[in-house]
């Protein structure tokens, strides 16, 4: 490892030098938290728990809150709110997208729609699904959706556009082979599309986890959010830092799973060859 590479302006490190780092860095924070808040003088604990205190509520939130149900609530509202928003976006997004008449009645107003304040109109979705889990579920998938297909629309556009030659070559080619709209579509626009946004919905994950928390609210009938606001309101400061914790593992467990799963499926991205397509020609190799 060459030392002065480190402070090099735009310079470089290997990834194990950067690992090696970025754990100094975790141990440096941690002994820092720890110190500060030994005694209580320097920040109460009230305010900022020691470290320790934080690890020990774990026992007691998994044997006397239900820790473990209550995350495979939020977690099942995250992945049905995931799921619900990418299949009405998909094809609302085409449909926009790519026919001009649709695109000029609504483009205008689904980037408008991003401005609407969710936590305003909670009341909205009590009125229209009631107040159980499947509101919860519609409240984070609208929640998604008015970020995901203005996200869709635009990468239309970027195919779309002339002056983006990178891309529009690959429409120009097939329409220059005489393409059906059919072929046009499953060759070029929905494998473009999806490639792009399998990024964006990765990102998003971020996002969501502030939508589950004010939908588990309403209600609370369980989940990670409605555990916060009740210990917050008792002030039990080191258990609420355990469950914000807990949200950072998960949205950080899911988003190493959604880059994997964006290396699986598109993993021309990657300089990597299809899954299936290398288990197919062994296979088929070895007849």
């Amino acid at each position: 490892m060459n030392i002065k590479e480190l402070f090099k302006m735009g310079g470089s490190v290997d990834k194990l030098t950067s690992t090696v780092i970025a754990l100094i860095g975790l141990v440096i924070l941690l002994a820092l938290w720890y110190f500060l808040t030994l005694t209580g003088d320097i920040i109460p604990s009230k305010i900022l728990p020691n470290p320790l205190a934080v690890v020990k509520s774990y026992g007691e939130l998994f044997t006397d809150y239900d820790l473990a149900g209550n995350t495979w609530y939020s977690v099942q509202l995250n992945i049905l709110g995931y799921v619900t928003a990418i299949i009405l976006a998909l094809p609302l997004g085409f449909i926009i997208g790519m026919f001009p008449i649709a695109k000029s009645l609504f483009s205008q107003y689904i980037d408008a729609i991003r401005f609407l304040p969710l936590t305003a109109i909670t009341g909205i979705f009590i009125a229209w699904f009631g107040i159980g889990f499947d509101m919860k579920v519609y409240f984070l998938s609208f929640g998604i959706l008015i970020y995901l297909l203005p996200i869709i629309v635009q990468r239309i556009n970027e195919l779309q556009n002339p002056s983006n030659s990178k891309d529009y070559v690959y429409l120009q080619t097939i329409q220059t082979l005489g393409a059906t709209n059919w072929q046009k579509f499953r060759h070029v626009y929905f494998p473009y599309v999806t490639e792009k946004i399998s990024e964006d919905i990765r990102v998003i994950t971020a996002i969501s986890w502030t939508y589950i928390i004010v939908a588990e609210l309403l209600n609370k009938e369980g989940g990670i959010g409605a555990m916060i606001y009740t210990l917050g309101r008792q002030s039990r400061t080191p258990e609420v830092f355990a469950l914000l914790f807990l949200i950072i593992f998960i949205g950080f467990t899911q988003d190493r799973l959604f880059k994997y799963l964006d290396i699986l499926l598109f993993p021309s991205k990657y300089n990597k060859e299809s899954l299936l397509k290398s288990l197919f020609f062994k296979s088929e190799t070895s007849k």
